[in-house]
């Protein structure tokens, strides 16, 4: 009678997907804004690209090999760590900081923690706030020639948007969203991080619960206190709060990652208001103009307490009830 049950344990859920059909994805969806960013930059951001991407997959498989360990470049995790991190990472940087980068994300953030799936923060994100506070001058030159997708040739020597924004000054939200620029590789165009997002979420890659309450959370408290602060809020100033910086591909491409984000539905709510929380203060309270990757790695490490909180009760659970 019962010949035909399958007893098995949990999960059993399960899909079809590989961890090498995920990966894959993610770097199609990369690819939009790291073209963008080499369009506008030309051969020196291909070049950081190509060095992030060569240091993580000869890091990992150094590593591995060295210490005997099953050598996993084929899942292509480590090819996105070096995407992720190429796309944070400055055009004008010399060739030494995406080799040091690729070699911190993979060695020290990702493999001595266990690898993929241990790791307690974004690797990308670790080397990145690593390399700021190591080398702050070299990370924040964006001096160097970028090409707008309508019009000619432009010099970017001052600051980026955000800063400008920062200090009062007056900028054109719009070129942020149909043109490029000036930022790191990967934020130079609004569109096109829009487009690859688009494709992780037709491909089923990310929950949008996440990227979504993050960027509303964000907009929502920047504009709470501007407020308090007593400073006038107009619909440009939110433009470039959004449009700006990394907050949109540090939405969709960062705090989406599957290792250092909470499962849980409350969790995930959470967490992406804690980034909001987090990003807005900075970008609004202290004297930095950025503040997303400082964020998500705060919320990478408050994670494993957000699930330990926000976990559903079991069917017919009853507190106090004899364990």
């Amino acid at each position: 009678m019962f010949r035909n049950i399958n007893v098995s344990v949990s999960p059993h859920i399960r899909d079809k997907r590989t961890t090498r059909n995920i990966m894959l994805d993610v770097c199609i969806a990369l690819f939009f804004p790291l073209a963008a960013g080499i369009y506008a930059y030309g051969i020196n951001a291909l070049i950081v690209a190509v060095l992030c991407v060569a240091t993580c997959l000869l890091s990992e498989l150094i590593f591995q090999v060295a210490l005997k360990k099953k050598v996993t470049l084929g899942d292509l995790s480590a090819l996105v760590t070096g995407l992720i991190l190429a796309v944070n990472l400055p055009a004008s940087v010399p060739w030494f900081i995406p080799v040091l980068g690729g070699v911190f994300a993979i060695i020290v953030v990702k493999q001595l923690f266990g690898g993929l799936g241990q790791n307690f923060m974004n690797p990308a994100l670790g080397a990145r706030c690593f390399l700021v506070i190591s080398f702050a001058k070299l990370m924040t030159n964006y001096s160097t020639d970028i090409n707008y997708l309508f019009g000619k040739p432009d010099a970017v020597t001052s600051a980026t948007p955000m800063a400008m924004v920062k200090g009062g000054e007056v900028t054109n939200w719009f070129d942020m969203l149909v043109n490029t620029h000036a930022g790191c590789i990967g934020e130079v165009s609004a569109i096109a991080i829009l487009i690859g997002a688009a494709y992780m979420i037709i491909r089923r890659v990310i929950d949008v619960k996440i990227p979504f309450i993050y960027i509303a959370s964000t907009l929502c408290f920047v504009a709470l206190i501007q407020t308090i602060k007593g400073e006038s809020i107009s619909f440009d100033y939110m433009m470039v709060q959004l449009c700006g910086g990394g907050l949109l591909i540090g939405a969709f491409f960062m705090a989406t990652d599957y290792v250092t984000s909470p499962i849980t539905n409350k969790g995930k709510v959470v967490y992406a208001l804690i980034l909001g929380l987090m990003t807005s203060l900075i970008r609004t309270v202290s004297p930095s103009n950025e503040g997303v990757s400082y964020s998500i790695i705060i919320g990478n490490m408050l994670t494993p307490l957000i699930e330990k909180f926000t976990v559903p009760k079991p069917f017919g659970y009853k507190k106090g009830a004899v364990k």
